[in-house]
């Protein structure tokens, strides 16, 4: 995102993420920080850091990169997970009803106060 001042301003910032890297989880990679720009009309650059006030001009700009959001699990490991969920989903070679793992499934009895309520709404 990018703001140009069309006249005198002070503004302010207060951010996260710029110096620490947001992190990945399961063995995902990290992802890049965010950077607080400041961006003079005769284009000097200035790194704002995460928190600041500055004063612009008109003509200067604001430019705030946001973090990226960093990986969950090691590479190829959604197609891995997505290919497990397909065959928990079907049967053991993939087609529906084939007698696989999904068939053989025993139903888990339903207990609990949302059981109860589903009870209730169903004998008015």
């Amino acid at each position: 995102m990018q703001l140009e001042a069309l006249r005198p301003l002070t503004a302010g910032i207060l951010s996260e993420r710029r110096a620490v890297h947001p992190f990945g989880l399961c063995g995902g990679g990290d992802a890049q920080p965010g950077l607080n720009l400041l961006i003079r009309a005769g284009g000097r650059t200035v790194n704002l850091g995460a928190k600041a006030t500055v004063h612009l001009e008109a003509g200067d700009r604001l430019r705030i990169l946001t973090p990226g959001g960093g990986g969950f699990g090691p590479e190829g490991a959604d197609e891995a997970a997505a290919a497990a969920l397909r065959k928990r989903r079907l049967g053991g070679d993939g087609h529906e009803g084939d007698g696989g793992p999904a068939a053989k499934r025993q139903a888990v009895a339903l207990k609990g106060s949302v059981e109860e309520y589903r009870r209730a709404q169903e004998t008015v």
